[in-house]
């Protein structure tokens, strides 16, 4: 038993010292779009349409929009769209359009079509709109509470010409209110490098290093044509990852950035909202297979808690430092991008707890309810199972 033991505990220190050397390495290969290099015009100034689908964000939206209106980027336009609120983020829309000298258009959904997610259905009908009025080179998807430093879209650009990016992210800043959300986000962030490298991404051959990102979805007009866009995934619960991964399945570009503090989001308020938030999505992330999701979670939960648990015993103490300090030496690295201290490495073991539950509790609830509550509309579990996107080779 003591043999099993140190040899579990010297496999899960080796991981994540294995990790840790290679996100030391491979982080230095992911641009930071902040760095003076970026700081130029973009040569021809393509055209930009931002679209920013919405519901029920009064308290985010004016602050947005107002971000991306604020650009200092001349070739730009911006697609609001009102999906459904029943608060006042429409009507604060239309405000902003009037006063927005013709950059800000402002679409209203009333009702949502059968066979379709809201928001999917948003960026599908935002996108066809866009494409027909204005022909833009580029496609940025963005969420309605996210926050853009002005020059950040100039830069992106820069870089996506220069690499000729089909499809581009620029990883977001987390803001991070209370030491719950800090110890859930970086976890959250620490734990994705095992799913996705990012330093990988721009590596054609590396084919499950894709990526999407709500926040800051980059794509060329072209490749979001070839693609299909929205409209060939109604049902997806995970478009923005999914737009990702149908792009680099396809041999398309896709190149990742940092920009610490350019774009910035608030995911939710405490750990409790995280948690709460990631309910309708995180069994999406196993693609509803409940198996796959216990598994995922018992490697999170031995591969947390299991360096803190080691370091109580003699045998297997020194196995629990060197996995401890691999561990941190990640959150390290992690808060170049995110800017959340390292020193919520402390907080590792509770948030992995955290998260597991998070895990469990999405599966429960979707499976009990056999199905999913999303922007006020009630989705069948079959139904999602059967518009998930598939790999295509």
């Amino acid at each position: 038993m003591t043999y099993i033991l140190v040899s579990a505990a010297w496999l899960v220190a080796g991981a994540w010292l294995y990790k840790f050397v290679e996100a030391a390495f491979g982080f230095r290969k992911v641009p930071d779009l902040a760095m003076p290099e970026y700081d130029r015009t973009p040569d021809m100034s393509p055209a930009i349409v931002v679209i920013v689908p919405a519901r029920n964000e009064e308290g985010d939206i004016a602050e947005c929009l107002g971000s991306l209106l604020g650009q200092d980027y001349a070739n730009l336009r911006v697609i609001a769209v009102d999906d459904r609120s029943t608060d006042a983020a429409g009507a604060i829309m239309d405000r902003l359009a009037e006063q927005a000298g013709g950059r800000l258009d402002v679409l209203h959904i009333e009702e949502l079509p059968a066979g379709w997610l809201g928001k999917t259905h948003a960026l599908a009908m935002a996108a066809r709109a866009a494409l027909k009025r204005y022909d833009p080179e580029y496609l940025l998807f963005t969420d309605g509470d996210v926050i853009f430093e002005p020059s950040i879209l100039r830069r992106t650009l820069i870089r996506a010409m220069e690499t000729g990016a089909d499809h581009f992210v620029v990883m977001p800043t987390t803001i991070a209110k209370t030491v719950g959300e800090g110890g859930v986000l970086s976890f959250l962030q620490v734990i994705s490098l095992w799913a996705v490298r990012p330093w990988r991404v721009s590596d054609p051959n590396a084919k499950r290093d894709a990526i999407g990102v709500g926040a800051f979805n980059l794509v060329r007009g072209k490749a979001y044509r070839q693609m299909g866009g929205f409209d060939a995934m109604p049902m997806e619960v995970l478009e923005d990852l999914y737009l990702g991964r149908r792009i680099k399945w396809a041999g398309l570009r896709q190149e990742v950035a940092i920009a610490p503090g350019m774009v910035r989001v608030h995911w939710a308020t405490g750990a409790r909202g995280i948690v709460n938030g990631t309910t309708k999505n995180i069994f999406a992330v196993f693609r509803f297979r409940p198996a796959l999701l216990l598994a995922a979670a018992a490697g999170v939960l031995l591969a947390s808690v299991g360096p803190a648990a080691f370091t109580v015993f003699a045998a297997t103490r020194a196995a629990g430092v060197v996995g401890l300090a691999a561990v941190f030496g990640i959150y390290a690295i992690s808060a170049r991008a995110n800017r959340i201290s390292p020193l919520y490495a402390l907080t590792f073991p509770l948030a992995g707890i955290i998260v597991v539950y998070a895990m469990l509790r999405s599966m429960f609830v979707t499976v009990r309810n056999r199905g999913v509550v999303w922007r006020g509309t009630f989705y069948r579990l079959d139904e999602l199972r059967r518009g998930m996107v598939r790999p295509s080779r």
